[in-house]
């Protein structure tokens, strides 16, 4: 199972590195790109969809096809958890080496997005940027939020795995 987790999660982590890159770049060279929540929200769930793979290799090539939805979870989980560790380090290594006025660039961007929403919605981001960048200051923080961005979509994608792809006896033998 470890090298299973260790495959699919550093391969799963590594895709979501290259897509932070990305979206990095372009908030430094097109201030005025205009980033798509439910766009983004459906990438991250093709990318997790590793998870669903993974759990798929580990019951076929190391279970004999046969998997609880607990062992399924528990896998899926794991490869989830790498995944996002690995994203979350990298995150750290390039924002604090790399792009430290990362935020410069990217709170204007979110003011000028909700100045198109009305007076009321500037005026909660501005809040809630405020706080934001106050929060970044903190290392913890940057590292939960970090966290935040992609663990709940990678836990229902595992919780979903888990239910299709459990099966207590492989096909074909025994009762159905």
């Amino acid at each position: 199972m470890k090298k299973n987790v260790l495959i699919f999660g550093l391969v799963m982590g590594t895709i979501m590195c290259i897509h932070m890159f990305y979206m990095v770049n372009l908030c430094y060279t097109q201030p005025d790109f205009n980033a798509n929540d439910v766009l983004g929200y459906a990438a991250m769930v093709v990318v997790f969809s590793l998870i669903f793979f993974g759990v798929k290799n580990y019951r076929d090539k190391e279970l004999g096809g046969i998997i609880s939805f607990g062992k399924a979870f528990k896998t899926g989980l794991l490869i989830a958890l790498t995944a996002s560790t690995f994203y979350v380090i990298v995150w750290l290594f390039y924002y604090y080496l790399f792009v430290p006025d990362y935020l410069d660039k990217f709170i204007p961007h979110m003011l000028k997005r909700a100045s198109k929403e009305g007076a009321a919605e500037l005026a909660a981001v501005t809040k809630e940027m405020d706080e934001f960048r106050e929060m970044y200051k903190n290392p913890v923080f940057v590292v939960l939020i970090t966290y935040f961005e992609v663990l709940p979509v990678a836990l229902l994608v595992t919780l979903l795995s888990s239910f299709i792809l459990k099966r207590k006896v492989a096909e074909g033998h025994g009762n159905s």
